[in-house]
């Protein structure tokens, strides 16, 4: 699991700040004298230094000079707590598509801002951390940020770890294969379209996975909407790819029932993919992990022995 970074981190505390009561161009006249480290949001208080509201500073130039800055704010502006994880903030300001945060303490107090630089540096961050996170890469220090950059032996120890594991579930995929040696025996064609079929699922798989480890984050719909969403649009992905499969499979060896079995099998493949690509990174967050984890070498292994299981049981359902 990646270690908690959290706000306090990227604290301004030089900031523009304003009292319901002052008029916009007190406020501005009064900012050009004090220059505030941070002026992308200005934050209105009271007396005790808690936070009413804010507003963006360019939305302040658009306000009266004479208008007051409590008829100006936006009461909702989304605010963030020192020990708040930055992800989740920066997450929240691209909700609310706003440039920076507010950052309050329990008592409602502004501490200061989360400017926009921290922002997009968080979001890099995180992004290059679940890109090495999905392909198996595991985060042993903050130098593995810089995973490109590092020497052949600290590679290898950061990608290690989670190809052990697909070490592993390889030997059940051949073992699996092995199950069916009567199958392939009978019809030695049938074996044809295993890697085809491997490799189908896992791409329909990885795409889930990739929407999956970052939309969780950004999304508030529950897990039996993205679901069922998700598990859709395997099942016309998977659909469009067997009726494509169908015809050359039939021309190219004559066998009906051996064509339709493959189709079928990419249908049924490529649905249960998308589904596993959203509930292994679900799964993964709900225990603490991250996300990222429940992709890469994980779900690969996971969705090569489910489309071969599928395949090989479709013959037998199809008398092959």
């Amino acid at each position: 699991m990646k270690p908690h970074e959290t706000v306090g981190a990227h604290l301004v505390a030089s900031v523009a700040r304003g009292r319901g009561g002052e008029t916009v161009a007190g406020v501005l006249a009064r900012l050009a004298a004090e220059k505030p480290e941070c002026v992308e949001i200005v934050c209105v208080t009271d007396e005790a230094g808690r936070l009413l509201g804010a507003l963006p500073i360019g939305a302040l130039f658009k306000q009266a000079p004479g208008a007051a800055l409590a008829a100006a704010m936006d009461a909702e502006f989304p605010r963030v707590a020192p020990d708040d994880d930055q992800e989740n903030a920066a997450s929240l300001a691209l909700r609310h598509g706003v440039d920076a945060l507010p950052v309050v303490d329990r008592e409602g107090v502004l501490a200061g801002v989360m400017p926009s630089q921290a922002l997009l540096q968080v979001l890099r961050q995180e992004h290059v951390e679940d890109l090495h996170l999905l392909a198996g890469i595991r985060r042993e220090t903050a130098q593995a940020r810089h995973a490109i950059d590092d020497p052949p032996l600290r590679r290898a120890r950061h990608r290690l770890p989670w190809l052990f594991v697909g070490l592993g579930g390889g030997a059940l995929a051949t073992a699996a294969m092995a199950a069916f040696e009567a199958t392939l025996e009978r019809t030695v064609a049938v074996a044809f379209f295993v890697p085809g079929l491997v490799y189908l699922a896992d791409a329909i798989g990885t795409q889930s996975e990739a929407i999956a480890v970052r939309g969780l984050s950004l999304t508030r719909a529950g897990i039996g909407h993205l679901l069922a969403s998700e598990l859709r649009t395997g099942m016309l992905i998977g659909a469009a790819l067997g009726l494509i499969t169908f015809l050359p499979v039939l021309l190219a060896f004559g066998d009906a029932r051996l064509a339709a079995a493959v189709a079928t099998s990419i249908f049924v493949a490529g649905s249960v993919a998308a589904a596993l690509g959203l509930c292994l990174p679900w799964l993964f967050a709900r225990r603490g992990w991250d996300p990222a984890y429940g992709s890469g070498p994980v779900a690969t292994v996971i969705q090569d022995i489910v489309s071969i299981l599928v395949y090989f049981t479709l013959l037998w359902a199809f008398g092959i």
